[in-house]
């Protein structure tokens, strides 16, 4: 069994798939090393598209580490009769933990003030924030990652408003429709995968129901946010600012790097030690069931 590992994961992960047989582990040449692979885990760099599925002779499962599949072409790999396996529940406390904290980082302008200390710049007066208790957080898909997150922001003080026709009754919140979602919070967390239905979901008449002061967060998928429209609310200063892990294109370079109102990661919502760990054990039960 040769198990082809395209995107780089911990150590941990990596020896207990090493357990099912040979690793190939991130090949300089992916197409090359595709083409006698059983197995082809991913994280969400690698696209695994029609093109790359046709160097590929062997295989057999297209295993996402982590939550969504985006980045695979699903139609390509039935096509082929490529089974495809996701972990959606390794890495959901990561990423909620990582927008809790984006909410805390923009809040207190924790970015801004270590910047300025590096350059030896005391701006302590430009630094006032504000605090998470007693604000509305409105979370967009009460899902594994939004459920987590309400429970965390309700501990902090929060009141939870969500919007989610696929939970229509929930303990965690009130459910509201999206306008009213958008009118009410003070911060905006999005947990729903890119569909045609969800894409820019974020755009110009949903910035214009934001409230003055509101944050956005986004640790879901890139194209769910109308870049422009968002550059241009916090520009304007329309809403108080935003945190992103996730861009339509990655690595991402644009313009919303020019802006000090706003907290930008590389995608790094599912990359803490105990997820990647999470993930690695998922995998292996669920590459064992299917190859019984």
């Amino acid at each position: 069994m040769k198990i082809l590992i395209a995107d780089s994961m911990e150590k941990e992960a990596v020896s207990e798939i090493q357990k099912l047989g040979e690793v190939i582990l991130v090949p300089n040449d992916l197409k090359a090393a595709i083409k006698d692979a059983d197995i082809l885990i991913v994280r969400s760099a690698t696209q695994v598209n029609a093109e790359l599925l046709s160097h590929a002779h062997r295989l057999k499962i297209v295993a996402r580490a982590g939550v969504g599949l985006d980045n695979v072409d699903k139609e390509a790999c039935e096509k082929r009769g490529i089974k495809v396996i996701s972990t959606p529940g390794a890495s959901s406390n990561a990423v909620a933990e990582l927008a809790l904290g984006m909410m805390f980082a923009v809040s207190r302008k924790i970015a801004k003030a270590d910047f300025s200390m590096k350059k030896k710049t005391w701006i302590k007066k430009e630094l006032s924030g504000t605090e998470l208790e007693g604000k509305t957080l409105g979370i967009v898909g009460l899902g594994r990652i939004g459920a987590m997150l309400a429970l965390k922001a309700t501990a902090l003080g929060m009141e939870i408003v969500y919007y989610d026709p696929r939970t229509p009754n929930s303990t965690l919140g009130r459910q509201v429709n999206l306008n009213d979602l958008m009118a009410l919070s003070d911060y905006v967390s999005l947990h729903v995968p890119l569909t045609p239905e969800t894409r820019e979901l974020i755009n110009p008449a949903a910035i214009a129901k934001m409230r003055k002061g509101a944050v956005l967060i986004n640790t879901a998928r890139g194209g769910l946010v109308d870049e422009e429209a968002l550059y241009l609310a916090l520009k304007e200063g329309k809403i108080a600012g935003a945190a992103l892990d996730v861009y339509p294109q990655e690595p991402y370079t644009g313009k919303l790097c020019e802006l000090d109102n706003i907290v930008l990661t590389p995608h790094i919502g599912g990359s803490t030690k105990e997820a990647q760990i999470r993930i690695g054990k998922e995998l292996i039960e669920q590459l064992k069931k299917e190859l019984k």
